[in-house]
């Protein structure tokens, strides 16, 4: 397989990420394992962290505050098509090479993994969940219909073959593009730039999850015979979504206020408990 990224890094020493490093990490049991460790708090958070962690001590070999700190930093919120992880993984240990030499603010990497997750997962979802995976079910299935003991060999290659190529060269790829592009955009200005549009599509993507993603409904009648309108049709008529959307800057203030994210996931699942039981809150139709 061709690379982009060679295997000595011009000034390579034992402390310089090489080809050998990124496609390692491509392939570990972080980097392998996204959704093993999945969480409702945090959900791939640690295997993210797992599947960059030598690099991170190869950076950081001289700093143990600074490499602790990387650690906690991507500790933070990931979610992403399980292929395109290492792409990620690829820019985040360039851009962690970048802060480590104090050419880049600790709080961009994140910024960036946050901008990168919605459009990536958009993408890769549609290859890899809805694409491949439907054709290389046809086709096992269609063996297995024949009596082909190949079925399921065909079926797992034909989904795995693609899959394995895209974490060796996306990790690759994002090592390059963070080393070239990020440099450049660091003096140049573009940088700013890149981080507000980050912070632009973030929001979009959380106010798209805020309306596709929240199922709950106030079904309490207002008014009686056929004018009778439901406490859910007068907010749909004010604003759609008004309902989601509170329940999301709820969260954001009480998340703000230290409140452990633990206690807001058992809150919503008493109060809906509750809610349904005495009729006031229903699942959307």
């Amino acid at each position: 397989m061709t690379s982009d990224v060679s295997t000595n890094i011009p000034g390579d020493d034992q402390y310089k990420i090489n080809k050998h490093d990124l496609v390692k990490s491509s392939l570990n049991v972080g980097a392998l394992g996204m959704e093993f460790s999945w969480t409702y708090y945090k959900q791939m958070n640690i295997a993210f962290c797992l599947m960059i962690n030598n690099m991170l001590k190869k950076i950081y070999h001289d700093d143990e505050e600074g490499y602790w700190a990387a650690v906690q930093r991507h500790l933070a919120f990931f979610n992403i098509t399980v292929q395109l992880a290492p792409f990620v993984g690829g820019i985040a240990v360039s851009m962690e090479e970048k802060i480590h030499d104090g050419e880049l603010k600790p709080e961009s990497v994140n910024e960036v993994k946050a901008a990168l997750m919605g459009p990536l997962s958009g993408i890769g979802d549609s290859i890899f969940l809805t694409t491949i995976r439907v054709i290389a079910a046809g086709v096992g299935i269609s063996l297995a219909q024949s009596g082909s003991p190949l079925a399921p060999i065909v079926f797992l290659a034909i989904y795995n073959i693609p899959a394995f190529w895209l974490r060796v060269w996306g990790v690759q790829k994002g090592y390059k593009l963070g080393v070239s592009f990020l440099s450049d955009a660091e003096k140049s200005g573009l940088m700013q730039s890149v981080m507000f549009a980050a912070g632009v599509l973030g929001a979009l993507v959380i106010g798209g999850m805020t309306s596709s993603m929240f199922y709950a409904t106030i079904p309490i009648p207002i008014g009686i015979g056929d004018n009778a309108q439901t406490m859910q049709d007068i907010l749909d008529g004010i604003m759609p979504g008004m309902l989601g959307l509170g329940a999301m800057w709820l969260y954001y203030w009480l998340l703000g206020k230290k409140i452990n994210p633990s206690w807001l996931i058992l809150g919503t699942m008493v109060v809906g408990v509750i809610g349904v039981y005495f009729g006031f809150l229903s699942s959307a139709s």
